[in-house]
C-alpha cells in the first residue's frame, strides 16, 4: 500500500483512491499490509516518521516518555542520539522480549542495573540490585530453546536494520544542513 502525504498532513491512500486518516493506516499495518508513505510532493519516503508518529500518538506512548527525558533527547546531538537509541532500545527490547517469554532476566545493561526492571519482571526474588548475594541456581532459566532464539534473533536483526537506516538518515541530514 502507497499512502501520499500530502503538506496539509492528508494521506492519500493511492490504492484505495481516497484520504485515510493516520488510525487507518496503523489498522492495516495490524492486518501486516506494508505501508509506504512517501511525500506527495518530493516523493521522499516518510515512512519511518509516520510508523514512529502512529507509535507515539495513536498508541499513546508519548505520555510514557518524561517530559525532561524528550527534552534532553531533544538537545542531544545527532550522532549522540543514534547511539543513545542503539544502545538502550535494542538493549530493552532484548530484556522485554525475554521476560515475555518467561524468562528471569538479571539486566545489566547500557544504563547499568536497572531496579525498576526487577518490579516490571516480578519482583520479590533477589536480584543483583536487591541483595548482596548471587542468585540461586533455581532462580536461573535455562535458554530459550532453539525456534525461540532463532525468533528473537530475527526480531533483533530487523531492529538493527531499522536502527542502522536510521542512523543513515540522521547522518545524511547532518551533511545537508
Amino acid at each position: 500500500m502507497v499512502v501520499k502525504k500530502y503538506g496539509n498532513r492528508r494521506l492519500y491512500d493511492t490504492e484505495a483512491s481516497r484520504y485515510v486518516t493516520l488510525e487507518e493506516v496503523e489498522a492495516r499495518v495490524r492486518r501486516g499490509d506494508d505501508v509506504e508513505v512517501v511525500d506527495a510532493k518530493t516523493g521522499r519516503d516518510l515512512t519511518q516518521a509516520t510508523l514512529a508518529q502512529i507509535i507515539l500518538e495513536s498508541r499513546g506512548a508519548a505520555r510514557l516518555l518524561p517530559v525532561p527525558l524528550l527534552r534532553q533527547l531533544i538537545r542531544m546531538g545527532d550522532d549522540a542520539l543514534a547511539e543513545f537509541f542503539e544502545r538502550t532500545v535494542i538493549w530493552a527490547l532484548d530484556i522485554y522480549l525475554l521476560a515475555k517469554k518467561g524468562a528471569r532476566v538479571f539486566p545489566i545493561g547500557p544504563l547499568g542495573a536497572l531496579p525498576f526492571l526487577n518490579a516490571m519482571l516480578g519482583g520479590g526474588k533477589s536480584t543483583p540490585w536487591s541483595s548482596p548475594r548471587d542468585p540461586e541456581p533455581e532462580e536461573q532459566v535455562a535458554p530459550p530453546d532453539t525456534n525461540e532464539r532463532d525468533e528473537q534473533a530475527e526480531e533483533i536483526a530487523a531492529l538493527r536494520r531499522e536502527l542502522d537506516e536510521l542512523k543513515r538518515i540522521v547522518s545524511k541530514k547532518r551533511r545537508e544542513s
